[in-house]
């Protein structure tokens, strides 16, 4: 039979019949090649296919959010600036009668005691009137007295100004070298350094703090009671005075 014979419903049918023998015959020639490959193929095969499968059903971790930056440390000007805040907000004039008159002593205002410490002097009433920097004077009654320090207490009904707690610094915390901060009479800030701690006191190189008021460290925290010669009285001989019996 000549293939030009043929119509064209029966040349199409003869060319799906050849197009399904050829795929027939390509999947018998794959198959039969798959059974003849190497071993390590077949395995490097299917481990690229399951290392893939793995990949793509891996879910997507959710980003990174970036954590904020905490507050900054302050700078050594922000400490002295602060540290001089606080010294000025606990330094007091203790008056015997009215403030119209002249002051008899400076003192260190101790908020969590609700005390005033200053240096012992006979001068000193028994009945004062303690003026804060606010402009404030509230009535205060001599409370102890030691050979060195003397506290004033008040009443408990008495309203005092807002001040920073004093966080007395023990004698034995104090080394050579750190950086102490006191005001004049004229409120003028003044800056030193420890030179000696020993038993005859805390030497430094302060000048011009008036004998009563209060010297700080860095921190604001009272490192001692200023003598009014740049000596230092501890804070551990007011805070032995504070717990001891009124006397």
């Amino acid at each position: 039979m000549n293939i030009e014979d043929l119509t064209k419903t029966q040349l199409l049918l003869l060319t799906i019949l050849v197009n399904f023998i050829v795929s027939i015959a390509t999947g018998v020639l794959v198959i039969s090649m798959l059974d003849q490959s190497p071993t390590p193929v077949t395995q490097t095969v299917q481990q690229i296919v399951d290392h893939t499968i793995e990949t793509i059903s891996t879910p997507i971790a959710s980003p990174i959010t970036p954590s904020k930056p905490g507050p900054s440390a302050p700078t050594p000007e922000q400490q002295l600036t602060a540290a001089i805040a606080a010294d000025n907000a606990r330094t007091v004039l203790i008056y015997r009668g009215a403030t119209s008159t002249p002051a008899v002593a400076w003192g260190v205002y101790l908020p969590k005691s609700h005390a005033v410490a200053t240096v012992f002097s006979l001068q000193l009433p028994k009945e004062a009137l303690i003026a804060f920097p606010d402009g404030t004077a509230v009535p205060a009654s001599l409370s102890k007295q030691g050979d060195i320090i003397t506290i004033y207490g008040f009443s408990d009904t008495a309203t005092l100004p807002q001040a920073s707690a004093a966080n007395p610094v023990a004698v034995g915390d104090l080394k050579q070298g750190q950086t102490v901060i006191g005001l004049t009479k004229d409120k003028v800030a003044v800056t030193g350094i420890i030179n000696k701690v020993g038993a005859d006191g805390i030497q430094t190189t302060l000048s011009g703090v008036p004998a009563g008021a209060g010297v700080v460290n860095l921190a604001g925290a009272v490192v001692g009671i200023s003598a009014g010669d740049g000596t230092l009285y501890s804070t551990d001989s007011v805070m032995s005075l504070l717990t001891s019996p009124s006397t």
